[in-house]
């Protein structure tokens, strides 16, 4: 069984994006938006290397990220219209992903995701 962690920054964007979902848009919004979340690290925690995820290590050495829109088919709640979130993880060993950080689609990974960041641990 494929399983993933998350670091100290990935712990606290997730934080900061459902408590924004919350806010901007409810309850209900904030439970579908985790459902999602926790569907997508499933996913990329089965398939790292999965055809909708892409190299990115030009941030750091074996850096991947995956957006979440992939997996709204794969949530157990009501489909999210507008995923906007894009997941950098990095395989740890075989069957173990380490999700690094989950910024905004919006966001410039570099500024992020890097070498020397410490709190990426």
């Amino acid at each position: 069984m494929a399983r993933y962690r998350l670091t100290r920054s990935a712990r606290r964007d997730i934080a900061s994006i459902l408590r924004t979902s919350e806010e901007r848009h409810g309850r209900e919004a904030r439970i579908r938006y985790a459902a999602l979340l926790l569907a997508a690290f499933r996913r990329v925690a089965a398939d790292p290397e999965g055809p909708s995820t892409s190299d990115r290590s030009a941030l750091r050495p074996g850096i991947r990220s995956f957006h979440i829109r992939y997996s709204r088919e794969e949530s157990r709640e009501t489909p999210v219209a507008n995923p906007v979130h894009v997941i950098f993880y990095r395989a740890v060993q075989p069957g173990l992903v380490e999700i690094v950080r989950v910024l905004h689609d919006r966001m410039e990974p570099s500024r992020h995701i890097g070498r020397g960041r410490q709190d990426e641990e």
